[in-house]
């Protein structure tokens, strides 16, 4: 008995149908995947900060940091499934956002109120520059689903920065 299309189809390694050319597929998706490690990393480093946020102004900070937070995780569905809607893979582990983070991790047992603000402002510029630069290469392989969801977490990214920034002018 030999298998019909079904069977072939469903056994068939992870393939999702694309009309993006095969070299667009690799790098968008890679691009994407790396993109999705950083979004995890910064949104647990904004995560670590709103746990240990301290000092007199820690309710504003702390109600600032969850809002950005939960907007930053917000990201990490949408970037994964946009890599497997046009035919690639994505993040499959703890160990492999490690390996592909670009943003660093503050591991320090304390960090100042207005050092986090400031990291946190620094990391979110950081993530804008990322974000154009896939924006650059979906729009080098006409992307423009990826492209334009991308511009929205752009101009995310950039409130982000423009709060954490405002937050922190004038501190010493």
């Amino acid at each position: 008995m030999s298998p019909t299309q079904a069977e072939k189809t469903r056994l068939a390694p992870l393939k999702t149908p694309s009309d993006l050319p095969t070299n667009a597929i690799t790098d968008i998706s890679a691009a994407l995947t790396a993109l999705l490690a950083d979004v995890f990393a910064l949104y647990l480093k904004t995560k670590n900060f709103h746990w240990h946020m301290s000092g007199p102004h820690f309710r504003d900070y702390h109600l600032l940091l969850d809002e950005q937070a939960e907007q930053i995780f917000a990201m990490t569905d949408d970037i994964a499934e946009r890599a497997r809607k046009i035919g690639g893979t994505t993040l499959r582990s703890v160990g492999q956002i490690a390996r592909q983070q670009r943003i660093s991790d503050n591991d320090a047992d304390f960090v100042t109120p207005e050092d986090m603000l400031s990291e946190l402002r620094q990391d979110n510029a950081q993530l804008v520059s990322l974000l154009r630069e896939v924006h650059d290469l979906c729009d080098e392989h006409n992307d423009v689903a990826s492209a334009s969801l991308i511009e929205n977490w752009i101009d995310e990214a950039e409130r982000r920065t423009w709060f954490l920034f405002e937050t922190t002018r004038g501190q010493k």
